[in-house]
């Protein structure tokens, strides 16, 4: 996870270059890119999260309704003087701010698509090479990101009134893991058996276990060839011994099941 910040920097170049080409200008011309930073998912319910899917994964989108507001008055509102941005909470959503955020949306998945090929392409990480903009869907509206999801947050600021605003890029589990994988340092060569620390040298075995269920005595008694257990699969646990250590998501890669996206259990 340390690594992260490396994605997010190269992210945060490919939006500032994107912020200054023409046809992003249209929309996005009254702000300026201030951070993009990976933090845990906000838990406001006043976000509205829309998605969108592409070969390399599925990432949701929310802004703050400031950031859409304060883009469509300084779109409409001429050349005035600048005006603070303002919270317009309570007041209706036109269906003009839900097309912006339509398209807003598509821009940004679109970009952060490209980035992940690139990262992980670099990296050796096999990927899709269809184009993101093929392969994407339209954008729908997306359930809020679990309380332990990672988010690209980007602040943006007005180049003259120095407000900002946020908007939110959620990765789904599978987007992530080929982040991570497209992060992971180089292995350096294994040093002399005998200057190796118990830390390196110890091994251990560790289980992942996929999915739990619980049945009765006389529902398993009454199980048949052929019959189906109807089972879901999230967060898998890695035991050593029993004892959880880590949570993990499951994706696949190649036709098997692999453990990503490791994090340590609560």
């Amino acid at each position: 996870m340390h690594l992260l910040p490396t994605f997010a920097g190269a992210f945060s170049e490919d939006l500032t270059a994107m912020l200054s080409a023409p046809g992003w200008r249209r929309y996005w011309g009254s702000f300026e890119l201030a951070d993009v930073a990976f933090e845990r998912a906000p838990e406001s319910g006043a976000l509205r999260w829309l998605s969108m899917s592409g070969p390399h994964g599925v990432a949701a989108v929310a802004f703050e309704r400031a950031l859409l507001v304060g883009l469509l008055e300084a779109r409409y509102s001429g050349k005035g003087a600048p005006k603070p941005l303002r919270d317009p909470a309570g007041e209706r959503v036109t269906a003009t701010e839900e097309r912006l955020a339509l398209t807003l949306t598509q821009q940004l998945f679109e970009v952060l698509a490209m980035r992940v090929r690139v990262a992980a392409s670099a990296a050796g990480v096999e990927v899709e090479r269809r184009a993101a903009a093929s392969g994407a869907s339209a954008p729908v509206p997306a359930p809020v990101p679990g309380k332990n999801a990672w988010v690209l947050a980007v602040t943006l600021r007005e180049p003259q009134g120095g407000s900002t605003a946020r908007c939110f890029i959620a990765p789904d589990a599978r987007m992530m893991g080929l982040i991570l994988q497209a992060l992971q340092p180089e292995r350096p060569q294994r040093a002399a058996r005998n200057a190796e620390s118990i830390g390196t040298g110890l091994k251990v075995k560790l289980e992942g276990r996929l999915v739990s269920h619980e049945i009765t005595l006389e529902a398993l008694f009454g199980l048949k060839v052929g019959d189906v257990i109807p089972v879901s699969v999230g967060r898998a646990d890695v035991l050593l011994d029993e004892a959880r250590l880590f949570t993990a998501a499951v994706a696949e890669h190649k036709g098997k099941l692999c453990l990503t996206s490791f994090e340590d259990a609560e």
